[in-house]
């Protein structure tokens, strides 16, 4: 679907799920596999099935301290069971007596024969451990007893191929027994800047800044965004406004790297170098995306040495504001790159709430607001939503995504986007 807010005489602009849905098209995930200790695997991508050899639990086992019973030996409230023996989790379990319980703790076997476990607190020993247990409730079969494989069956897929994986997904990785696990390679990932305003902090002091000069931002949280995916980053800072210095940083990035992503320099002025050189390297394409911030969006491709179209990298080439360079991140560029990974990719998790703020006024183009929930359950908006207003984004805590040619009014429902959704 075109937005309908073309300006006569040029292409109209490209609806952000055409963009999104064309990047994931050229997305080929790759085929290289490693094996990494399952310590080191969180935010990584598997490349195989992880399944079970083992059932877990490996037998039924107590979910609480108490006393393993069994239901048959109880006919009613506040009798007493003599004490035939005390089982610690690690422990063998001797079969149960009839007539007796067992002390037991939480993840100790169950005794064959018992079928119930009675909580402590509902319990009174009577003359000592050694004389025997008041069980003051009356249990049901299964009362407190975790079952062998409720967690996991023998044979079962407990992760599959694709899944990345968070610090719940170690755990139950190491509970399967398994020190390594089948990984898709990291993906390496050039990143560099444009412009000869930009200076890196530490450079200059602020004082000592020049007319038009900026501290470049952008590389900053682009390469954290880029690690947080599990990627391998080379940081080939800032690179001159020059067509020759483009050309080179783009030939020497597309041999070893996946992608090469940049910010800034893809327009059309006399100083934006990174179109004519990537097109002279690969193929380029403009997007302009009816999106706001973040309308203008390269995407490309760089042959690697004699290799040809078939053997080239990848290349994105994002706005230089910042805001726009980071919600284009979000939206285009991270979904691209956990395909390229070989990661599931969920539906994007959207919540409805209400607005606690006019805007009255109509966009042309879908909008991205940066907005911060509240303590009533609503959404306020930052005040200055222009695409150079980094501290919108340390503020706010997602965006609203606001469709094009519609007022918000207090009160009313709408879209939003968390940033912890996109960030992880």
């Amino acid at each position: 679907m075109q937005s309908s807010s073309a300006t006569p005489g040029r292409a109209p602009l490209m609806a952000l799920e055409t963009a999104l849905e064309q990047l994931l098209a050229a997305a080929r995930p790759s085929t290289r596999v490693e094996r990494v200790a399952t310590w080191d695997a969180d935010g990584r991508v598997l490349a195989a099935d992880l399944v079970s050899e083992l059932q877990v639990p490996a037998q039924d086992s107590a979910a609480m301290d108490g006393y393993a019973v069994r239901v048959a030996d109880l006919s009613a409230a506040d009798q007493v069971l003599p004490l035939s023996q005390r089982i610690a989790a690690g422990q063998a379990a001797q079969p149960l007596r009839a007539g007796t319980c067992a002390r037991i703790f939480t993840g100790a076997p169950m005794p064959c024969g018992a079928d119930a476990v009675v909580m402590q607190e509902d319990t009174r020993t009577v003359g000592g451990n050694l004389h025997g247990v008041h069980i003051q409730t009356l249990p049901t079969p299964g009362q407190w007893v975790r079952r062998a494989g409720e967690d996991v069956a023998r044979g079962a897929v407990v992760l599959p191929r694709g899944t990345r994986l968070s610090p719940a997904s170690l755990g139950l990785a190491a509970s399967i027994g398994l020190v390594q696990l089948p990984l898709c390679a990291r993906l390496r990932v050039a990143l560099f800047s444009t412009g000869d305003e930009l200076v890196m902090p530490g450079d200059l002091a602020p004082q000592q800044m020049p007319p038009g000069a900026i501290y470049n931002s952008n590389r900053f949280f682009l390469r954290a965004l880029l690690q947080r995916l599990g990627c391998a980053v080379s940081d080939l800072g800032i690179v001159p406004d020059q067509r020759a210095a483009t050309q080179a940083a783009l030939e020497t990035a597309a041999n070893d790297h996946d992608l090469i992503l940049s910010s800034g320099g893809v327009s059309v002025g006399e100083e934006d170098h990174v179109k004519p050189a990537v097109q002279q390297l690969g193929r380029l394409d403009l997007w302009q995306i009816a999106m706001k911030p973040g309308k203008p969006f390269a995407y490309g491709s760089v042959r690697r040495g004699a290799g040809g179209d078939a053997d080239a990298c990848h290349f994105i080439g994002l706005p230089g504001n910042p805001v726009s360079a980071f919600v284009t991140f979000l939206l285009l560029v991270r979904p691209f790159l956990l395909k390229l990974q070989g990661a599931l990719l969920p539906e994007l998790p959207v919540s409805v709430l209400p607005a606690h703020f006019d805007l009255l006024r109509a966009e042309r183009r879908r909008e991205f607001l940066r907005v911060r929930r509240n303590a009533a359950g609503g959404l306020d908006l930052f005040a200055n939503q222009s695409s150079g207003v980094l501290s919108s984004l340390v503020w706010g805590d997602g965006l609203l995504d606001h469709a094009a040619g519609h007022i918000i009014q207090r009160g009313d429902p709408v879209r939003f986007i968390a940033f912890a959704d996109l960030l992880h």
